[in-house]
């Protein structure tokens, strides 16, 4: 039994990968906390539910995080560039707001029921794990977040284009001196943060139904990670989340009445101690 729990608390911790590294890319060249984020991970579910009805999940995996990058794209240009400067409530105002719209949107389009999607055929089995039964769509999530975080890591650190995020996330004015042009390299990274927030939103469909509430928890739990990790760093989100992901599991053996603040009391722990985040503010 515990080895289920700490295998869903993977589960967990890899779609907080995906969600947070989103959030964190955003963070490191924009220096915007998006409050929105979980709000863009809501409409991507609803949008793969959407095209997968039409289709098929595997056609609803590929447009999705297509259409929500390309609204990334806009959301960077008509939004978070006008934000960079301004102070810290007018940028948690207008996130707020987006966060409220797109909550209306999905309720308008889509309905306030909750509604699901179901397993994809090729991945609706189980997989025998030490007595233990654990669904085969499970074990793809946690080895796509996997996957996810590699190439990432591998992108950032490897390529150019990497080289150019990394270095305009320290100092943006000295990389724009260089010949860069960071308003676009920023807007492509806001992009692939959004369309990273739609890419688990789809995934967590086959088991998470979707409602437009869904974005309340998850938004929660990535500004944790994100947090704990060091803000703007990416290999610090990947160790927190998946530290997340256990902590919620094991809290809801051992400890079921604090499981809500136990990511909290983490958190404030880890910033007493290293008030930077576990990797600082390391791309």
């Amino acid at each position: 039994m515990l080895s289920v729990y700490l295998f869903n608390g993977l589960v967990y911790g890899t779609l907080l990968i995906i969600m947070s590294s989103g959030l964190a890319l955003i963070y490191g060249l924009r220096r915007v906390v998006n409050f929105a984020h979980g709000s863009l991970y809501m409409l991507g579910a609803y949008i793969g539910y959407s095209v997968a009805l039409q289709t098929n999940f595997w056609v609803a995996l590929c447009i999705t995080p297509l259409v929500m990058g390309f609204l990334g794209v806009l959301l960077d240009r008509y939004g978070f560039r006008l934000l960079q400067d301004r102070d810290p409530l007018t940028v948690v105002l207008v996130t707020f707001g987006l966060l409220l719209i797109l909550e209306d949107f999905v309720q308008t389009v889509w309905g306030r029921s909750n509604l699901s999607l179901s397993t994809p055929e090729l991945l609706s089995f189980t997989v025998s794990f030490f007595g233990s039964q654990l669904p085969a769509y499970r074990i793809a999530v946690v080895v796509f977040g996997l996957l996810v975080a590699i190439g990432l890591t591998a992108w950032l650190r490897f390529s150019r284009i990497g080289l150019f995020v990394r270095a305009s996330s320290t100092d943006p004015a000295s990389t724009a001196m260089q010949g860069i042009n960071t308003d676009r390299l920023s807007a492509g990274v806001v992009g692939l943060g959004t369309a990273l927030a739609g890419l688990a939103g789809v995934i967590s469909a086959p088991f998470l139904s979707l409602s437009p509430t869904m974005n309340s928890d998850v938004l929660i739990d990535s500004f944790v990670v994100v947090v704990i990790g060091g803000l703007g760093s990416l290999g610090g989100a990947f160790i927190a989340a998946l530290l997340l992901g256990q902590l919620q599991a094991l809290g809801a053996i051992y400890l079921p009445s604090l499981v809500s603040v136990l990511p909290f009391i983490v958190m404030i722990a880890i910033l007493l101690w290293r008030p930077e985040g576990l990797a600082g503010n390391r791309t």
